[in-house]
């Protein structure tokens, strides 16, 4: 679990191009949008793009994004109980 959350820390920081910000600078229980890292509905329609790309999940419900993106910690949970890839 730890090395999947290091992954993702690594994938938001690529998709996202987080200038200047390092793995190490992301709290994995931190929230992801608003206070935290401050992402907004355009990242998480490109969180959506890399979960489905990355790990071949899809989300079909958008009301469950809000939940699956709450933290890096919430997100690497939610790709280890529905990963196919």
């Amino acid at each position: 679990m730890e090395e999947l959350v290091l992954e993702l820390k690594k994938e938001i920081i690529e998709a996202l191009n987080l200038e200047d910000i390092t793995p190490e600078d992301i709290d994995a229980d931190a929230p992801l949008f608003g206070s935290g890292l401050g992402l907004d509905s355009i990242d998480a329609l490109e969180l959506i793009v890399l979960i489905d790309r990355k790990y071949g999940i899809k989300l079909k419900d958008p009301g469950k994004g809000k939940e699956v993106f709450k933290s890096v910690n919430v997100m690497a949970q939610f790709i280890t109980e529905n990963r196919t890839k």
